[in-house]
């Protein structure tokens, strides 16, 4: 049991650590939502624009390849599952999550929305800050992980013997 704990929180760790990649690529390749001011309000430059949803898919469609890919390394590395990898993996998919959420936010454009307007000047475009509006995108890593490691687990994993199963044979006759 030691053993499966020490691996648990290396796999957690690992998880954890990961975040960083994942928030890289989060405000690397999520959209723009683009902003401007007139002078004293801040509007959305393209009302019918669907970047603000373009950054929460753009995170939850890396959240779960990160998960594809998390529990197919564990998978392969164990072979084998049980409580402690997964307790892992879903606490180092959160984890992962808002380290890779706090990660994007701070690399994205300020946060100070109304200065950031006042030092652009009016009429001119600007990033909106990079947010996470849907919150239910942290449990994307999570549950895809869960997810495909269960599956490789019962098409791949070892078998338990069958207690119902009879010995028809039971050696040469004597």
């Amino acid at each position: 049991m030691k053993t499966e704990v020490r691996e648990a929180a290396v796999i957690t760790i690992a998880m954890t650590i990961t975040g960083l990649l994942l928030g890289v690529l989060w405000w690397w390749l999520a959209p723009e939502v683009p902003l401007v001011s007139d002078g004293s309000v801040v509007f959305l430059k393209d009302t019918e624009g669907e970047q603000a949803i373009g950054v929460d898919g753009t995170f939850t469609l890396l959240a779960l390849g990160f998960g594809l890919v998390s529990a197919l390394i564990v998978f392969l590395m164990r072979r084998r599952g049980g409580v402690p990898v997964v307790v892992a993996l879903t606490l180092g998919g959160v984890l992962g999550s808002l380290v890779a959420w706090r990660l994007g936010i701070w690399l994205g454009p300020t946060q100070d929305v109304a200065a950031h307007a006042k030092e652009v000047g009016k009429g001119v475009t600007f990033a909106a800050p990079l947010e996470l509006g849907a919150k239910g995108a942290l449990l994307a890593w999570s549950v895809a992980a869960l997810l495909v490691h269960l599956g490789l687990t019962a098409l791949f994993g070892p078998r338990d013997p069958d207690p119902y199963q009879q010995n028809l044979y039971d050696g040469p006759p004597a």
